[in-house]
């Protein structure tokens, strides 16, 4: 397509001004585009994206949640800007999987029930204090960055589009989660339990991470497997974590199956807030 013809169909969207997620510096591929150009994936390509937006989609509205809670004003910024940045990243694996079922990205987000989701028990887990939060985010953006590195060189152009982006934004977060890992984990005694009673609280649902499912089967050389991920996310965090002065917990794992549409009891009351107005007012837009 034509730049003059891009730009007259992105015309549809709006102003592209209108939404933080949608400012894309440099030549980024974004939502828009992929919507644009209507290259449909397969219906396997689709599932795999599909999981990583939902991942995306579900993280980004419990951080979204500190905004205007944070500890500080500061932290309160970097937090909301992690969630735009995690949203954008939704929206684009959820636009690009809507384009097999004719679908869009709020289709997706807004009118699927709770057991048509495929996201991670670990990015469904309640906030907490913010030595959970920052936890999870330390878990959660390891494992992105080796993710989208590597889905970076996918012989899918459009998955490997999105996370050759991603992976710039995710490596922004995960310094975010070491600094302040470290830093709780070295401050005071209040802190280090805290981040130590984190641990505990998060760590059973490490191992659903790394497990490869039918999804992702039949996609060499353009899905990542999760567990090829695991040696590297263990070496990284085990050196984050000693420094910061904590250790491994002794916990069982859970029994999770987010993948396969099961999940945990706290994703129904998230769903619910999150799709109310849509569902409430079908077919508003701002």
């Amino acid at each position: 397509m034509k730049h003059e013809e891009l730009d007259a169909a992105l015309d549809s969207f709006g102003d592209a001004l209108a939404s933080a997620t949608r400012v894309t510096p440099g030549n980024a591929l974004r939502p828009e585009d992929i919507a644009v150009d209507g290259v449909a994936p397969s219906e396997e390509v689709a599932r795999y994206a599909l999981t990583l937006g939902d991942d995306a989609l579900i993280l980004a509205q419990r951080l979204a949640h500190w905004i205007s809670r944070a500890p500080e004003l500061e932290e309160d910024v970097a937090l909301g800007n992690i969630a735009l940045d995690i949203l954008g990243h939704a929206r684009s694996f959820l636009t690009y999987a809507g384009l097999a079922w004719d679908k869009t990205e709020d289709d997706l987000a807004y009118w699927r029930e709770e057991e048509e989701f495929t996201s991670l028990w670990i990015v469904e887990q309640p906030n907490g204090h913010f030595g959970v939060t920052i936890i999870r985010q330390l878990i959660v953006s390891v494992f992105q960055h080796l993710l989208y590195r590597q889905l970076a060189s996918s012989q899918d152009e459009t998955l490997a589009a999105i996370a050759a982006k991603a992976v710039k934004e995710v490596d922004y977060h995960r310094d975010h989660a070491i600094q302040w890992t470290i830093r709780l984990g070295q401050g005071t005694e209040e802190s280090a339990e805290k981040m130590r009673h984190a641990l505990e609280i998060l760590w059973p649902y490490v191992d659903e991470m790394f497990r490869d499912e039918a999804v992702h089967q039949n996609l060499d050389s353009i899905a990542v497997r999760p567990s090829t991920l695991r040696a590297a996310w263990q070496e990284e965090i085990s050196a984050v974590l000693a420094q910061a002065g904590l250790q491994v917990p002794a916990t069982g794992q859970a029994m999770a199956f987010g993948r396969r549409g099961e999940h945990s009891e706290h994703l129904g009351y998230l769903l619910a807030e999150m799709q109310v107005l849509a569902r409430k007012h079908p077919g508003a837009s701002w």
